[in-house]
């Protein structure tokens, strides 16, 4: 893959995907400064209420990570409309993170970084699909054009989450819900993909930040998700800063990026 070109996440067409064929998703490589490797690689999925993708989550976050160090990898995950009424709703989003993490995980002894060090990032919806794919990443579709890739664990060995949505209950973001599932979803699934109720002992280590005014989603989403990571022995850090609302990226000052930085050089 060469650096900062945008390719085809799927070989073929993508699964879970017949009700708008017209979404391709793909993947952007941001390769280090061969000086600053430090052999893990970050796997990015922008925010923006699985209507839209920030691009200040999506490359701008890549820019910065890949100057520390890391190999990243931007995503461009197929996305719902106008509140559930069209686009792709779940499993497309979920296989789209999964098929990611196996991709970059294939790629590991070529582009020269660690396969066991492998994170995921995600800010908003996209934190809630790097969620997704830690907790749940069997309910991802694979395609038999895979090949051996489709055999690579598509679980992440760690995540760093942004002001994510995460539960689909009390506290969601609900426009995001609706971009997610759809009209016509079953209670069952939104139950599953309310991820506080499906943190298991395989879920990786995760890095949690959020801010206390956040009104569009509330830091319970956090909250909850690092109370079951507790329950289930998982290592985690949780951060909740009093001023702010929404959002944060990498604004100057703001101290969880270097946070986020120590918590995964003292972890892997």
């Amino acid at each position: 893959m060469q650096d900062r070109t945008e390719v085809p996440l799927w070989c073929g067409t993508p699964p879970a995907g017949e009700s708008d064929p017209g979404q391709i998703p793909t993947i952007t490589p941001y390769a280090p400064p061969v000086w600053k490797k430090n052999h893990r690689a970050l796997v990015i999925f922008p925010g923006g209420a699985y209507r839209a993708l920030d691009p200040t989550e999506g490359s701008g976050f890549a820019e910065f990570f890949s100057q520390q160090g890391y190999f990243c990898f931007v995503v461009k995950y197929r996305l719902g409309k106008d509140n559930g009424k069209g686009g792709c709703h779940h499993p497309a989003q979920i296989s789209d993170g999964a098929r990611a993490v196996r991709l970059v995980r294939s790629l590991a002894k070529e582009l020269d970084y660690r396969s066991d060090r492998i994170g995921v990032m995600g800010c908003s919806a996209g934190g809630h699909l790097a969620a997704s794919v830690s907790v749940l990443p069997e309910l991802g579709i694979t395609l038999p054009e895979e090949g051996e890739a489709a055999d690579i664990s598509s679980r992440p060995d760690f995540a760093v989450l942004c002001y994510p949505v995460l539960t689909l209950g009390e506290f969601t973001h609900l426009p995001s819900k609706l971009n997610l599932l759809g009209e016509n979803f079953s209670p069952e699934t939104a139950a599953k993909l309310s991820l506080e109720n499906s943190v298991n002992g395989k879920t990786p280590p995760t890095f949690l930040y959020h801010r206390l005014g956040d009104t569009l989603v509330p830091c319970e989403n956090s909250i909850q998700y690092a109370l079951a990571l507790r329950k289930h022995g998982i290592p985690f850090e949780l951060h909740i800063y009093e001023k702010g609302g929404h959002g944060g990226y990498l604004g100057p000052g703001h101290p969880w990026v270097a946070e986020a930085l120590r918590w995964v050089d003292t972890l892997l």
